[in-house]
């Protein structure tokens, strides 16, 4: 672990306490065999252009060909990456990721005509097919899938042209990585002992964790200075994605980037729009917290620095990894046996990546290939966000796991949508778990304010970006430029808006668009207060009901893709076409609240 002082480099950390990266390739020589393999099926799907209408034997030959080679990309893909996150300074993976990169040009490109062609099969002759050729029957889904999307289909040259461009219309995200994660540099500040301390990613965090107030402003004004120093790039990269994401669903036929982005998850906009409102009519609830936020920190005013103080004072609530890895494999007991079991085997088996170094990619996330174990990514710290993370962060693992397990490679990845459900009920478990457990007055205080921390980074934080990007895109689809000015306003308003008026909206907070990796993935973190709303109303099933809902659960995990999200999550008993699991989960918001309330009195 680094220590106090200094980030300390790769070759520093154990190897105990880095993923076994050497289970998807023993080293980059294997890596570029597999990379070579993915060039050469990319020249053999060629081959079937201008064929898949022959039979149905053919078909079935190109689908096997096209997710032999998606399958093994895949594998290439993430290594390459997931070695660059390691160290984003080192070169060496730079290039290799790079590579990679343009590999996924070449597959797309190469299967580009796929889509086109199929649709211009009739369609009684692909009934006929699925009814003569058994095989064919695994690609059904996807089948169903290319005639739900022929609106917004291309002809074949039209998709290889729009494939080929990849690579350029995904510069604005990979440029962003290497600024955000590599090149930006934040001042050092002095910590609370009265030393210098570095400030980076994963320690800002804590530093607005501390109690001494002159740190958390010290820590703000040292991040949000450096990206203001950086505004016009920040803006120019931001506004880049944009016009990336309009071209690609202008192509496509859209009448929007969210419409594009929605559709390709399955989920109607509506829901997304539904979101918003639905958050809206109940921020005065949020607004009741931020005024108790005020009165239990005793402050004249209440600053966007203030945001993360503690609330509880006397409660140190600090975890070693060990410890960490035990409160979660208690708090997820009511999953059950085999649940447990594959925690324990993660956590045996160097699934994770656990604590920071020089040049790491900073936060946190799971990821993987199909065949080869999920791996998980921290930058991990010793306080309880941190035990949540690792929570969060199995939850996507063990998702993966159960799918993979259960699906066919074609089915096995899920979509966004659903990504988030899983982890964030890990989290509502544990949560409540530890309020099971604790009787002392402050600290459950201190528990009940994290969970009330959750909801509002999870539900009304990230409502607030998804709004964010609702807006910024909309202004530059009516003509408007992203400038960086354009940008921090529609920041600050949203942030007057979500916070009310107990809120001092500090102007360095204005920047904080540009710290925010999501935006590079469109219209992903609505996703975030979506699944938070399901997992809540999902742990409470478990909880109540036992084993009867754990195994609707888990048959929602080993879902995968075979069938859209909102059936997937009905399946599970929620339906995220209504309101009413996110007015479920405010309303216990509020509850919570006001439990706080009756805490501290």
């Amino acid at each position: 672990m680094s220590t106090d002082n200094k980030i300390i480099t790769r070759e520093e950390i154990r190897q105990e306490d880095k993923w076994a990266i050497e289970d998807l390739f023993t080293n980059d020589e294997d890596w570029k065999k597999e990379y070579a393999l993915v060039k050469e099926l990319c020249e053999k799907l060629q081959a079937y252009k201008g064929k898949l209408g022959e039979s149905a034997t053919v078909l079935v030959e190109f689908f096997n060909l096209l997710f032999k080679a998606e399958y093994h990309f895949e594998r290439v893909y993430v290594y390459a990456n997931q070695k660059y996150h390691e160290d984003t300074a080192n070169a060496i993976y730079q290039n290799l990721a790079d590579q990679a990169n343009g590999l996924e040009v070449s597959l797309k490109s190469a299967s580009a005509f796929c889509t086109p062609e199929i649709l211009s099969i009739p369609e009684a002759t692909i009934t006929q097919f699925l009814a003569s050729n058994e095989e064919l029957e695994l690609y059904r889904r996807i089948l169903e899938e290319i005639s739900r999307k022929k609106a917004h289909t291309l002809s074949a040259g039209e998709e290889a042209l729009l494939a080929d461009a990849g690579e350029v219309l995904g510069a604005p995200s990979n440029i962003y990585s290497m600024f955000n994660n590599a090149d930006i540099k934040f001042p050092d500040i002095m910590g609370e002992d009265g030393d210098k301390v570095p400030v980076t990613h994963g320690r800002y965090v804590t530093y607005m964790e501390s109690k001494d107030r002159r740190v958390r402003k010290e820590a703000f004004e040292s991040v949000y200075s450096s990206y203001r120093s950086m505004k016009n790039t920040a803006a120019s990269l931001f506004a880049s994605n944009v016009k990336a994401s309009m071209f690609a669903a202008k192509a496509k036929k859209y009448d929007s980037t969210i419409a594009m982005y929605l559709d390709d998850t399955d989920v109607p906009v509506e829901v997304y729009k539904n979101l918003i409102d639905t958050i809206h009519a109940n921020l005065p609830k949020f607004y009741k917290y931020v005024a108790l936020r005020k009165k239990l920190l005793g402050v004249d005013e209440l600053h966007m620095y203030d945001v993360y103080a503690p609330l509880v004072s006397d409660v140190d609530m600090k975890y070693t990894f060990d410890q960490a890895r035990e409160m979660v494999l208690e708090g997820l007991v009511p999953l059950g046996e085999r649940y447990i079991n594959l925690l324990k085997e993660g956590f045996d088996n160097r699934w994770i990546d656990i604590y920071e170094n020089e040049g790491k990619r900073s936060g946190a996330y799971s990821w993987g290939a199909y065949g080869t174990h999920p791996y998980v990514l921290l930058n991990y710290h010793p306080n309880l966000d941190n035990v949540f993370t690792l929570a969060h962060e199995m939850g996507h693992a063990l998702h993966t796991y159960h799918s993979n397990e259960t699906q066919p490679y074609p089915y096995a990845g899920y979509k966004i949508f659903v990504a988030e459900v899983a982890s964030t009920c890990n989290e509502a478990l544990l949560i409540q778990h530890l309020l099971n457990k604790i009787d002392d007055k402050k600290q459950r205080a201190y528990l009940v304010n994290h969970f009330i921390e959750s909801f509002k980074g999870t539900v009304f934080r990230q409502t607030m970006f998804a709004e964010f990007e609702m807006l910024a895109h909309a202004k530059a689809e009516e003509g408007e430029a992203l400038t960086s000015e354009v940008l921090c306003k529609i920041y600050h308003d949203l942030n007057v808006k979500y916070y009310g008026e107990d809120m001092v909206i500090d102007s360095e907070i204005d920047m904080e668009w540009a710290k925010i990796p999501h935006f590079y993935t469109p219209f992903y973190v609505y996703q975030y207060a979506t699944g938070f709303s399901a997992a809540i109303a999902l742990s409470r099933k478990i909880l109540k009901e036992g084993e009867k809902a754990v195994e609707d659960y888990i048959g929602f995990l080993r879902g995968g893709s075979s069938a859209d999200p909102i059936t997937l999550l009905r399946g599970a008993g929620v339906d995220m076409a209504s309101k009413d699991p996110i007015n479920e989960a405010l309303a216990l918001f509020e509850e919570l609240v006001d439990e706080l309330e009756e805490l501290t009195k």
